[in-house]
């Protein structure tokens, strides 16, 4: 009798074990800097392939309005993730935000002041008498003022009208404005789906502005209360950078798959390619996605402590920004 009890006993506890459910994966929002482009691609890719969901990770890809709103929103912890960049989040840590990169992308600016081909704007003296589309509050308006000071361009020079990220493109497609500020795989490509014609980026790389540029944020409180599931977030995009680095085309297919009115398969390829690029220095080429070098974080913080008006003691500390510590080897 005892026996059978016991029997009985572990038939039960099996039986329990096999009807309990896997427990729930975790629940992750990611807030993209902008309206979803090509250089998004690997996010949708990783979860597409299942590489998040391989971490325990349910995850919630939302667009943003902007590097400094989408901080913001991380700042709050309305998202746990953004990917946003860098030197604007800069400027809001410095002033007391709670934010910190826990894995920087693009270590090569991709912003760029950019008009139609046949407007012949090539370079920054062409800007001048020009009319110039912003988005008040994107990256590239946080960082249009060093671009202006390293090409003695002055503001007085050229007119400026601002509005959304659509009305900035409707502004240059339908001739209102002369150029827009833009990433080069990102607005471009949005005009050339609209209109078939080709743009000239002035880039601002090309004027002494080499800087990182978009990463992935987090709340630093967040981040320390939950280092296992950062890290595992941290892995499962390192992977799915370098999936899509191979499948550029079934990385852009991956933003269609989940958002159809996404764009174009072609254009959302050639952004992406464009974006691969930027991943890497000369210095981090042999390394995984994310793995920022401190000289890389030390350059910027300097350059933007002397063109972009960011507060001096950002200088102190410029690892405070920033950590690879989430990052697997």
């Amino acid at each position: 009798m005892v026996r059978l009890i016991a029997g009985l006993a572990v038939a039960l506890i099996w039986t329990a074990l096999a009807v309990a459910p896997a427990s729930a994966a975790d629940k992750v929002v990611l807030m993209l800097n902008w309206y979803v482009y090509g250089e998004h691609a690997p996010f949708y890719y990783g979860k597409a392939k299942g590489l998040y969901a391989a971490e325990n990770i349910d995850l919630e890809i939302q667009e943003g309005r902007g590097s400094a709103a989408t901080t913001q929103a991380v700042t709050a912890k309305t998202a746990d993730f953004g990917y946003v960049d860098i030197p604007t989040m800069m400027r809001a840590a410095v002033k007391g935000a709670p934010v910190i990169a826990t894995g920087v992308l693009l270590q090569t600016s991709p912003m760029s002041a950019m008009g139609f081909v046949d407007k012949n704007i090539r370079k920054p003296e062409d800007i001048k008498g020009k009319t110039v589309a912003i988005t008040p509050a994107d990256s590239m308006t946080q960082i249009w003022p060093l671009f202006l000071k390293k090409t003695g361009v002055k503001e007085s020079e050229f007119t400026t009208v601002a509005g959304d990220g659509q009305t900035k493109l409707n502004a240059v497609i339908n001739g209102q404005a002369d150029l827009l500020l833009g990433y080069v795989m990102d607005q471009s490509m949005k005009i050339k789906d609209a209109t078939g014609k080709d743009v000239y980026p002035i880039k601002f790389a090309d004027y002494g502005i080499h800087m990182v540029s978009s990463g992935i944020i987090a709340n630093s409180d967040y981040a320390k209360a939950n280092a296992d599931l950062v890290k595992r977030f941290m892995a499962a995009t390192t992977k799915a950078v370098e999936a899509a680095e191979k499948d550029p085309k079934g990385a852009a297919q991956s933003i269609l798959d989940a958002n159809p009115k996404g764009g174009k398969i072609d254009t959302l390829t050639q952004g992406f390619e464009l974006t691969i690029p930027l991943y890497r220095t000369p210095e981090t080429k042999d390394k995984r996605p994310f793995q920022v070098t401190d000289q890389n974080m030390t350059d910027t913080v300097n350059l933007m402590v002397e063109y972009g008006g960011l507060d001096a003691k950002a200088k102190d500390n410029p690892k405070a920004f920033y950590s690879n510590d989430y990052l697997p080897k």
